[in-house]
């Protein structure tokens, strides 16, 4: 018998330590662990600036997913709520397709970068043309080709349309963000002719000397934001994440130096905290710290 009650007052102490150690003591409860996910196109841009955002908010208490997609199918993530924001919208020009498509479905929250984007034609400064329209009289120096990025993505579907509008006799060659990129650098080191699909913020105008091709006809739009996008609910689901997003907002300059590291080699999260790092009050600004 005594043997029994010594039995039954270790497994009630077992309990008790239990109970404290798991923080249910009655008035108190487990706060289950903040998670937020983040959506981004493999663009350059896209890489940098959701890394620095992924080591932000786990600062801020929140396990972090990155999921990496193409453009259509993300705005669709967005319009469904699979993902929770995105730092890279393009807009009004380089995403319209999509966000004409998606956009009720989605939270506007602001630019992050106001009116510093552009896409287009993109060329070493050493091409002796300055427009679109005159590509047709030196097709040959281009060996006909414009080195495009992945399919789907807005910059190739206004090249698409460019060569329609234009009546260009070049064929578009579907690639990648890297592999556009280490054409464009081999093409320069040989001194060859090439055009590409491009965008500025982007590392690229950092290590060579580039140039836009004027777009007499405007295909390719002005100017534009780069914008972050939410899921809808995310401001009333999650006030304190959707807050960092409103106060989110840096330069091209910053994105530039983000991108500039990571194609030099350092490792993404690396290259990202470099730059928070060197910039704590504006983090702590987003944090809502400042």
């Amino acid at each position: 018998m005594v043997h029994k009650m010594r039995s039954t007052l270790v497994l009630a102490g077992i309990l008790v330590l239990c109970l404290i150690s798991a923080g249910c003591t009655g008035t108190e409860a487990t706060e289950a662990k903040k998670e937020v996910c983040i959506g981004y196109v493999t663009w350059d841009c896209a890489i940098a600036s959701s890394n620095v955002m992924k080591l932000v908010f786990e600062e801020a208490g929140y396990d972090v997913d990155m999921i990496a997609v193409d453009a259509g199918p993300l705005f669709q993530a967005l319009a469904r709520g699979d993902v929770d924001f995105t730092t890279t919208g393009w807009l009004p020009h380089t995403h319209e397709s999509y966000w004409d498509q998606y956009g009720d479905r989605i939270d506007y929250v602001k630019p992050n970068i106001p009116g510093a984007a552009r896409i287009g034609l993109v060329v070493p400064t050493y091409v002796t043309i300055d427009s679109i329209e005159e590509m047709n009289g030196v097709t040959d120096r281009f060996g006909g080709r414009i080195v495009g990025i992945e399919p789907g993505a807005g910059v190739v579907a206004r090249t698409e349309q460019a060569i329609d509008e234009y009546g260009l006799n070049y064929n578009l060659v579907a690639s990648s963000s890297a592999g556009m990129a280490a054409e464009l650098g081999s093409s320069i080191s040989d001194e060859e002719w090439v055009a590409v699909t491009g965008w500025s913020p982007h590392w690229k105008f950092g290590r060579y000397d580039l140039k836009f091709l004027d777009d007499p006809k405007g295909v390719y739009g002005g100017a534009e934001d780069i914008v972050t996008l939410a899921r809808q609910d995310l401001a009333t689901d999650d006030p304190a994440a959707h807050g960092i997003l409103t106060r989110f907002e840096w330069t091209a300059e910053d994105i530039a130096s983000v991108m500039t590291d990571i194609e030099g080699g350092m490792p993404e999260e690396e290259a990202a905290k470099k730059w928070i790092d060197a910039n704590r009050d504006r983090v702590d600004a987003w944090l809502g710290n400042a």
